[in-house]
């Protein structure tokens, strides 16, 4: 399989905030969520990968293309939701289509009217008077209508009620299975990705911690009950957190679990429980371990 996006060595630096060797690979015809709690570097990542800032070092690729050298030809098959909107307040949502339109050659009307009636859109209202739904959903339908071989989501869904965000995650799915783009979206809303993202990379402090399927994160992802005093020495998963948990036992978190690890432990320290995690807890879990990898037994 091909990557849509590939990002190697990554570097940037602001003020106190620092990206540090960022490596990220996005398979063709992905939805793979970005995650990661705010302030991680997420979307100065995306703003690099669009051109909108210069990297200290490394290389990113799109499409097969460099970044930025390539910049032009790349955004012509980029849609684009950035965390805040950028577009002019005075133009009504109809004059806003039009003014998106003249900028892209592939920008379909057809589909930009199904989705204005889809999401009951009032045309002829001024963007500056539209409620944050209403305006979420502009955002999409412009990216959309572009037919983007590839979609970049910053945040598309916050601040949304649960109904638009529904609606709005809908039709990204519904473009996506229609067409079989690739769709990097970031998050911090974890609980909304785990339905339907198939890849996951977990971004924190500037440096990526996971990047791995997402049926492999939450299966691999586990809360073990077992006897105290259990050795980890020599373990066919990773630890990532231990504790004891009443008498005579102990909760570890781990990674990499599979179901044939059992016997690996022994009449005295026995494992008594295994426990599955939903994916806001391994991705706690995992944030928790990346920031104090102390906490795991040598």
């Amino acid at each position: 399989m091909t990557d849509a996006i590939q990002i190697r060595g990554l570097s940037y630096q602001v003020g106190g905030f620092a990206l540090r060797d960022v490596n990220l690979s996005v398979p063709s015809g992905a939805v793979y969520g970005f995650l990661g709690p705010n302030g991680a570097g997420k979307t100065t990542t995306i703003r690099l990968l669009l051109g909108l800032l210069r990297p200290a070092g490394g290389s990113m690729k799109v499409f097969g293309e460099d970044v930025p050298k390539d910049i032009v030809s790349i955004l012509g098959r980029v849609g684009y939701v950035p965390e805040r909107p950028q577009l002019y307040p005075n133009l009504s949502i109809d004059e806003a289509i039009r003014f998106h339109a003249a900028f892209h050659p592939r920008y379909d009307q057809a589909a930009s009217r199904d989705l204005a009636a889809r999401f009951e859109l009032p045309m002829k209202r001024a963007l500056a008077r539209l409620s944050k739904g209403e305006m979420g959903k502009v955002m999409i339908l412009l990216a959309l209508a572009q037919r983007p071989d590839l979609l970049v989501l910053d945040e598309p869904t916050d601040g949304l009620d649960p109904v638009v965000r529904r609606e709005a995650l809908h039709a990204i799915l519904d473009y996506v299975t229609e067409s079989g783009a690739t769709v990097l979206i970031s998050s911090h809303l974890v609980h909304e990705l785990e339905r339907f993202c198939d890849w996951i990379g977990v971004l924190d402090q500037g440096t990526i911690v996971a990047q791995l399927p997402m049926q492999e994160f939450k299966s691999g992802l586990k809360r073990l009950r077992v006897g105290a005093g259990a050795p980890s020495a020599g373990a066919p998963f990773a630890l990532l957190a231990r504790g004891a948990a009443g008498i005579g036992g102990e909760v570890w978190t781990v990674r990499g679990w599979q179901p044939d690890m059992a016997s690996w432990f022994g009449e005295a320290h026995p494992l008594r429980e295994v426990v599955d995690l939903d994916l806001e807890e391994a991705f706690v879990e995992l944030l928790r371990s990346a920031r104090h990898p102390s906490g795991r037994e040598a």
